[in-house]
């Protein structure tokens, strides 16, 4: 079909430029490759940035600045979460603690400060769409994907944060896109490795999952994203992402979206390991999907693949053409809204106003860091504490993002130990702790321990032998350790690590400052 960078497919230039109209592609390094500024000024949709693109603001502004200045308002996306999940912040950690923490506080005036400085400083960049916000109702404590990222267990509450964290960011000028619909809240499998199954009836899934879906669309939400998620009873073997029944019956007919649904990453095995990635993204778009999403690590040939495919599949006639056509428009139509919503300044400069690291910026993210904070019993003075933290397997939606207590306490004092699910370290390495420790405050910090049993363990017998340890669990709270002090953080951010540093006496407590919604409060 093609051969070299950008090149139309020779017998339909239209039709392959229909194609690229639902494409935003990722690519390596941190510059644009030619062949994505060729692309875009061919038509090309956009492009996803990813955490490899991005060294600091100043170089992501240029080399986002580069990418406008190919075509007129392209869809620039980002996977930007706030919480655990940055991309924009993933060599420093995000200066915004995530839903959970959110969630905890249960002010959604806050929530929209926080996702409104949070687009505020994507717009500043030059990003027009965010993925995000994650509005599954975490109904399953051991999900191994969705955790923290979601507001909470309960509809109703994920329902209003929903709607704040919408209104948040399309205020800042950014468009959100909900996910993972119908809801990934209710699966203990990653759909990043298989297809997920949403549990229970669709009666159930209806009064469960549906309620934040529902909020968002009625808050005017840009986008949709269909999670790649087995619905019993509506999708049939196949997952909502390539499902007609999820997407063109469910969510455009019953819930009356009328946006851009945006795929979840084509190269996740869930899809690209039955269908492989062209076939899966021709089976999304035959779906009702307008715009395709790569994974990270994709690149020119994978995006060329999925191109060809389209245009193969249409030609073949196992693709409606007008399936294209109105994709391209409903894209079209996004990138018309993203050009009128940006602010004049933000128009004027894209060198990167915004602050990745974490250290400056907008308050508000340690304002509601600090209110989510949750603290059981009295800590022990931390006057040159050993620092024992207990690291959980890692998460690819996570990625390698720095967290902790770390930065706090002397190097020498800092002991980090891994487990899995299955084993954790030998008992001579505990012990070890415990003489490290000896006659010092002891600080023990986990994730998510309610998840691996290695991690209890640990703590417990460290606990034994040092009832005094204070424990501080940066993930969700659902197991308590009988620790006489324990601290509940709902994330490991940034942001949600200076909060607890602080009322730990590791780190000074800044001045309580007045955030957009009022003035800090416990």
């Amino acid at each position: 079909m093609t051969s070299r960078s950008g090149a139309e497919p020779a017998s339909d230039p239209s039709l392959g430029r229909l194609a690229d109209a639902l494409l935003i592609p990722p690519f390596p390094g941190r510059r644009a490759p030619g062949w994505v500024l060729d692309s875009l000024a061919g038509g090309l949709a956009g492009v996803t940035v990813f955490g490899p693109n991005i060294g600091g603001p100043g170089q992501l502004g240029e080399l986002i600045a580069g990418l406008r200045a190919a075509a007129h308002e392209p869809v620039v996306a980002i996977d930007e979460e706030g919480g655990d999940v940055t991309r924009i912040a993933h060599l420093t950690g995000s200066p915004y603690p995530g839903n959970a923490a959110l969630g905890a506080v249960d002010d959604p005036d806050l929530t929209r400060s926080v996702y409104q400085a949070l687009g505020s400083d994507l717009a500043a960049l030059g990003v027009n769409l965010n993925l995000a916000p994650s509005v599954d109702v975490n109904t399953a404590a051991d999900n191994p994907v969705i955790g923290t990222r979601s507001f909470g267990s309960d509809p109703g509450l994920v329902a209003r944060h929903a709607v704040a964290a919408v209104t948040g960011l399309q205020a800042a000028g950014v468009a959100a896109c909900a996910k993972h619909f119908p809801g990934h809240g209710s699966t203990s499998a990653d759909s990043h490795h298989a297809v997920a199954t949403v549990t229970g009836s669709l009666e159930v899934i209806t009064a469960r999952d549906l309620p934040p879906f529902a909020a968002a669309i009625q808050a005017g939400v840009r986008a949709v994203m269909p999670g790649h998620l087995r619905v019993p009873g509506l999708t049939g073997d196949l997952p909502a992402s390539l499902s007609a029944a999820a997407q063109t019956g469910l969510l455009r007919g019953e819930l009356g979206f009328d946006g851009v649904i945006v795929s979840d990453a084509l190269e996740m095995r869930a899809v690209s390991e039955p269908f492989g990635i062209p076939q899966a993204a021709v089976m999304a778009v035959a779906a009702g999907t307008d715009l395709l999403c790569f994974g990270r690590d994709q690149d020119e040939q994978s995006y060329l693949r999925v191109r060809d495919a389209l245009v193969a599949a249409v030609r073949s006639g196992r693709l409606p053409a007008f399936r294209l056509e109105e994709s391209a428009a409903r894209v079209a139509e996004l990138r018309r809204w993203a050009a009128a919503a940006r602010a004049p300044a933000g128009a004027a400069d894209l060198s990167g106003a915004a602050d990745l690291s974490g250290a400056g910026g907008t308050d508000v993210g340690l304002v509601a860091a600090r209110r989510a904070l949750r603290l059981e019993g009295a800590p022990a003075p931390a006057a040159e504490p050993v620092l024992v933290e207990i690291v959980p397997p890692s998460n690819i939606a996570v990625g390698q993002v720095p967290w902790g207590l770390g930065r706090w306490v002397a190097p020498g004092s800092v002991h980090r130990i891994g487990t899995s699910t299955d084993a954790g370290p030998a008992d001579q390495e505990v012990a070890a702790l415990v003489t490290a420790a000896a006659g010092r405050p002891l600080l023990i910090v986990v994730r998510d321990a309610h998840r691996y049993p290695a991690a209890r363990e640990v703590v417990t017998v460290l606990l034994a032998a040092r009832p005094d340890a204070t424990v501080i669990e940066m993930g969700l709270p659902v197991w308590r350790p009988p620790a006489r002090a324990y601290l509940a953080t709902f994330g490991a951010t940034r942001a949600s690590s200076l909060a607890a540093a602080e009322i730990l006496g590791l780190a000074p407590a800044r001045s309580q400052e007045v955030s957009a919604h009022g003035p800090d409060r416990p």
